[in-house]
């Protein structure tokens, strides 16, 4: 595997890449879950994200140590495989693209879903296939044209997004006239491992904003800094949204499993803040779509770089960016969206995730015992070496609470991958030999 990037410009500093992070990360999620989870272990909910939050925060602390490490784009998919051998780092690049894609896809289809409130017949099927065209020629475009255009406007979107979340925290917190939830006496200590599973969902997404490693600027400095920001700023809006959603609604919250927050918004401020919400929730996902759009060709051009795929996914075009991988990733992601075949996505990113951030823990190890550093000084902590440890063992913890189903479909994943990699080994060597 390659050790040095070339062709790709490296403008991406530490704000462009925490409110990448941020912008993949909080999705169409957060405008559901807080039913889900309140259905799940009750008031107590907002301790099911501080211990979700405590979790990501181990598993954040090893991506960083790896992605000061290892500087090359194709981020958990890189490391992994610099770490622990190119076939275990196909499994995770395999893995890490399609649960972006099927991500992509479905958060696309819930944007078409969340306007067609607005106007009903944008959800019929010709309406809903020109919005997700066009909706995709735009993002592609505007990636094709370079990072520094792209990084902008995620971070103009990141900021539309954030402030009605955070406006929607203010005025509720102000307008609530319920009691204030019992968050301790409540807790069922048997129900919070479910719970944390169920809630990765929404703190899922920081390895999507780590795939353009290469084109990080400073990285051993950059990559660790964006990424606590992201997560201390991701932490503190969703306990807050949960934690006002239940001032508001009460036990009523867990029976709002469609729209939790535009019930809430409803209660307060009638239907105006039901409209407010429902906008709030539009951008919201569409900010999600541009920040994955910009991330997941990344893993395309990764794996023509390491000759996976044909060399043309790792073609750099005159703009200095994957133009052939940006291409390919916009047509496939349509695809899924406008057929619909991606409501297997639930299911792949429980268990899928997890496996990955299980790996990329792993190989934070290994990159630390193998001294590795690729793009400047490492990003080291006090008790470095046993933070990659304390991170498996939490991972195997949550996924304790998974079900066989849902381990048997990643199972199933994994065995394509294998078969896959086998494939293009084999293309290689019938290559090597002519």
């Amino acid at each position: 595997m390659t050790t040095t990037e070339h062709g790709l410009e490296r403008a991406i500093g530490v704000r462009a890449l925490a409110a990448t992070a941020f912008n993949v990360t909080v999705g169409g999620g957060i405008f559901v879950l807080p039913a889900v989870v309140a259905a799940s272990i009750g008031p107590s909910a907002p301790i099911a994200y501080v211990v979700c939050a405590a979790a990501m925060g181990l598993i954040v602390l090893c991506f960083a140590q790896a992605g000061s490490r290892v500087s090359l784009t194709g981020g958990p998919y890189a490391y992994v495989e610099m770490a622990l051998g190119k076939y275990v780092g196909f499994l995770v690049g395999t893995l890490l693209w399609l649960v972006g894609t099927t991500a992509t896809a479905a958060v696309g289809s819930a944007f078409i879903g969340s306007i067609a409130v607005f106007w009903a017949p944008l959800a019929q099927p010709i309406p809903r296939a020109l919005i997700l065209t066009a909706v995709f020629l735009l993002f592609g475009a505007l990636n094709i044209r370079g990072t520094r255009q792209s990084t902008r406007f995620i971070e103009l979107v990141t900021v539309v997004k954030l402030l009605p979340l955070i406006v929607f925290v203010i005025v509720g917190a102000m307008l609530a006239h319920g009691p204030v939830p019992d968050v301790i006496g409540t807790l069922a200590p048997a129900k919070l491992g479910r719970s944390v599973i169920v809630l990765i969902f929404a703190f899922a997404g920081i390895e999507f904003a780590l795939v353009p490693s290469g084109e990080v600027r400073d990285p051993a400095r950059t990559v660790p800094r964006a990424l606590f920001v992201a997560m201390s700023a991701i932490t503190i809006l969703y306990v807050s949204i949960q934690y006002v959603a239940q001032m508001i609604l009460g036990s009523q919250l867990a029976l709002e499993q469609a729209a939790p927050l535009t019930a809430a918004a409803r209660a307060v401020a009638g239907s105006g803040g039901a409209i407010f919400i429902g906008v709030c929730a539009s951008i919201s996902m569409f900010g999600y779509v541009s920040g994955m759009i910009f991330t997941a060709p990344r893993a395309l051009f990764a794996f023509g770089r390491d000759g996976i795929l044909p060399a043309a996914f790792a073609r750099v075009s005159r703009y200095d960016t994957p133009a052939v991988a940006i291409v390919a990733q916009c047509v496939m992601t349509f695809l899924v969206a406008v057929t619909g075949g991606f409501a297997e996505l639930a299911i792949l990113s429980n268990i899928g995730v997890l496996l990955l951030y299980l790996l990329c823990c792993i190989s934070a190890w290994e990159l630390r015992r193998k001294n590795v550093h690729t793009g400047g000084i490492p990003f080291k902590i006090p008790g470095g070496a046993v933070v990659p440890v304390v991170a498996v063992a939490v991972i195997v913890w949550i996924l304790s609470n998974a079900t066989m189903k849902e381990f048997s479909v990643v199972g199933g994943v994994l065995v394509v991958a294998s078969l896959l990699f086998l494939l293009a080994r084999g293309r290689r060597d019938a290559m090597a030999a002519v």
